[in-house]
């Protein structure tokens, strides 16, 4: 039975091609194949243990050669053109849901670092906040990390202008959602009008306004996305003083998350 960590064949062959080479003035001979580096990789982000704490005996290697590799990784925005390559294949299998988009934040605990601070809804400590956008089959397109008190309105249009058109379908790479929803933290008269240029209406309550009825089982996949995203230990709480690593994880995770859709939807 596979681990979650294990990276079968079909999914390598989409990595690999995306990996760069070894260094050329790296000391040494390559210490452990990247395929093992990525796998430990893995383990870390859906078991949330420390680098340091790696078991060697699973063929990863050390977590400090684990974390090299993902700094260097990193550093080449790897996991980021992979999520993209994932979201191209969904699309390409007309599994990306087009008619509506949904957004929101989710505090998690922060330890330090860039992007963190005090949070509103744990008495003040250190916190950061995962700003996300999915489609609707809640499929993650772009996730953004801030500090736990900066406001969702503040990120609202850098989730819509921020992740590449997504390929895959015949025609120019699309990246506007027809309908957009959000909850009432993202009311703003200029956020809305800004949507409506982009081409996608708006659906969001105003304060001191009932909810708009039925948005709410409309925008409940937000939330199931964050409860996926979430699964993964290492970043359900931020460990990683260097948001970039953070956010490489991150990107990683939604990785994943799409190449398990991928698999159930495409055989």
């Amino acid at each position: 039975m596979a681990r979650p960590w294990d990276v079968d064949d079909d999914l390598w062959a989409l990595i690999e091609p995306v990996l760069p080479p070894w260094p050329l003035k790296a000391p040494g001979p390559k210490p452990i194949p990247d395929r093992a580096c990525l796998q430990g990789i893995l383990f870390v982000l859906h078991t949330g243990i420390g680098w340091e704490d790696l078991p060697q005996e699973l063929g990863f290697g050390s977590g400090m050669i684990c974390w090299r590799c993902l700094e260097r990784w990193t550093e080449a925005g790897v996991f980021d053109q992979l999520h993209q390559i994932l979201l191209a294949k969904l699309n390409e299998a007309n599994r990306i849901d087009w008619s509506r988009a949904a957004m929101d934040g989710s505090h998690i605990d922060a330890k330090r670092g860039a992007g963190t601070g005090p949070s509103p809804v744990n008495r003040g400590k250190s916190g950061s906040k995962h700003h996300l956008i999915c489609d609707g089959n809640g499929t993650p397109i772009y996730v953004l990390t801030n500090g736990a008190n900066v406001p969702d309105i503040s990120r609202a249009l850098d989730l819509l202008d921020c992740y590449p058109p997504i390929a895959g379908r015949p025609g120019l790479p699309r990246r506007r959602f027809e309908v957009l929803l959000a909850d009432k933290g993202y009311s703003s008269e200029a956020f809305r009008q800004a949507c409506r240029e982009r081409g996608t209406e708006p659906i969001i309550a105003k304060p001191k306004t009932p909810n708009i009825k039925g948005l709410g089982k409309l925008r409940y996949v937000v939330e199931q996305t964050f409860a996926l995203l979430h699964q993964f230990r290492r970043i359900a709480v931020r460990w990683e003083r260097r948001l970039e690593i953070h956010d490489s994880l991150v990107n990683l995770a939604c990785t994943m998350i799409c190449w398990r859709r991928l698999i159930k939807w495409t055989g």
